[in-house]
């Protein structure tokens, strides 16, 4: 491993690339600490402590900018639900965004421009929701005697924010090393992981007179957590090979084909991204909701669909389950597979070229994303179960969740860098 982390300094390209990372990473840790003007940002202390299963998930993905309510305080996840929505729209439901999803990279452009727009306007209503609802939720101490012109502020203020944010998860993506959105996320999680290591210490370890129980407690944690981490690393990694032979060709005086090769379909093709759309999505309505914080509707939709309530909870895994079809049979799409394999003269031993292998792929992709999907679910909602069976504090049951977006990150990003060693004939973390 050593070995491998000097061969990626002797790459100048690479080298600048991670450096460029982790500049955009410094640029938004500054960021999270510059509070929006105006505001009071003491009483955001209690954000922390407050139980509430929303805002501490809102907090641990925003790196602590929420407990802050920094410029960053609303995160990357207005960008996150806009590209849902995009993506929804372009399965056949908007018939121009259909057409641009099958223009290549062309189309990809307008959709990426389409998000942006969205993110902008999602940012705004969120950030007017956010700034009332907090302003009432800590009885106007926020912003005492608010008018709609300081609200407006703030709502501005926190848009920037996001809209500087998705910026630089762009820039990551085009100028640094992985998934630029996705390792802002990722810098956020990580960010707030001494926090709660520090709230577990304080709340449940440093008892007197419980020191047994408290080592006990301690392995018992430890041991989920590496299970967990092992668990989602097995998972992300396995690979079902569909073996493909290709028949020979003779163009001219050349003969081409008639190698084996084969398709990899991961079990959870899809990642982590029908994660993050379900959070997304699930705190989406809770944020509307706090525009009428005092209405009994308002109240049942904050109080059901927080991830630590039954209702709440099935409609995340339903939702997990859901995106992780959606999101893989979107990027492997079975008819597509069928008809190059058809064009380039190419079979499954056994299938009959055309339908039957657009068929017999439909059916092994099922099968793989349900088994994928089942478990990102469990393991999403699994810390969430075994935190309150050990009585941890509310803010850290969150953590399955997070646990699952790092690693998965983690494992995209260092795919990333091991082709790019590779492709220069270094050898890499997994290749030996």
């Amino acid at each position: 491993m050593f070995k491998t982390i000097k061969n990626i300094w002797h790459v100048q390209d690479l080298r600048t690339r991670i450096l460029f990372t982790l500049f955009i990473f410094l640029i938004y840790r500054i960021g999270s600490f510059v509070p929006v003007p105006g505001v009071d940002a003491s009483v955001f202390q209690t954000v922390n402590e407050s139980g509430n299963n929303l805002l501490g998930l809102l907090n641990t993905f925003s790196g602590g900018a929420l407990a802050n309510f920094s410029i960053f305080a609303l995160g990357i996840m207005p960008y996150i639900t806009a590209s849902i929505i995009v993506q929804l729209l372009s399965m056949d439901v908007v018939p121009k965004f259909a057409e641009w999803a099958k223009q290549g990279e062309h189309g990809k452009k307008k959709m990426a421009q389409v998000t942006r727009y969205g993110t902008v306007i999602l940012a705004i209503v969120q950030a007017f929701a956010t700034s009332i609802g907090f302003n009432r939720l800590y009885g106007t101490q926020m912003v005492p005697n608010a008018t709609f012109a300081d609200y407006l502020v703030i709502a501005i203020v926190l848009t920037a924010g996001t809209s500087f944010l998705m910026w630089l998860g762009e820039q990551i993506t085009d100028k640094g090393i992985g998934n630029g959105i996705s390792l802002i996320i990722f810098a956020g999680i990580v960010a707030s992981f001494p926090t709660h290591i520090t709230t577990i210490a304080q709340s449940e370890f440093i008892v007197e007179g419980q020191a047994f129980m408290n080592v006990v407690k301690s392995i018992a944690i430890l041991l989920v957590c590496v299970l967990i981490v092992i668990g989602v690393i097995y998972i992300q990694q396995a690979v079902r090979k569909i073996p493909v032979q290709y028949a020979k060709r003779v163009v001219g005086n050349k003969m081409y084909g008639g190698q084996n090769t084969h398709i990899p379909l991961k079990i959870n093709a899809a990642g982590v991204i029908p994660v993050i759309f379900a959070v997304s999505l699930l705190q989406f309505p809770v944020v509307i909701a706090s525009f009428w914080s005092t209405h009994a509707w308002a109240q049942w939709v904050t109080h059901n669909l927080s991830t630590n309530a039954p209702l709440g909870i099935v409609l995340y895994v339903v939702m997990i389950i859901g995106f992780t079809f959606f999101y893989t049979f979107v990027q492997m799409n079975p008819q597509q597979m069928a008809e190059n394999m058809k064009k380039n003269g190419g079979y499954i031993p056994g299938i009959r070229p055309g339908k039957a292998t657009e068929t017999y792929l439909i059916r092994v992709l099922t099968r793989l994303t349900m088994t994928g999907s089942l478990f990102l679910a469990a393991i999403s909602i699994l810390p969430m179960g075994l935190g309150a069976l050990a009585n941890l504090p509310r803010t850290v049951l969150i953590g399955g969740t997070s646990i699952l977006i790092v690693i998965g990150v983690a494992l995209d990003t260092m795919k990333t860098i091991e082709g790019q060693l590779i492709k220069r004939h270094y050898k890499g973390f997994i290749n030996k």
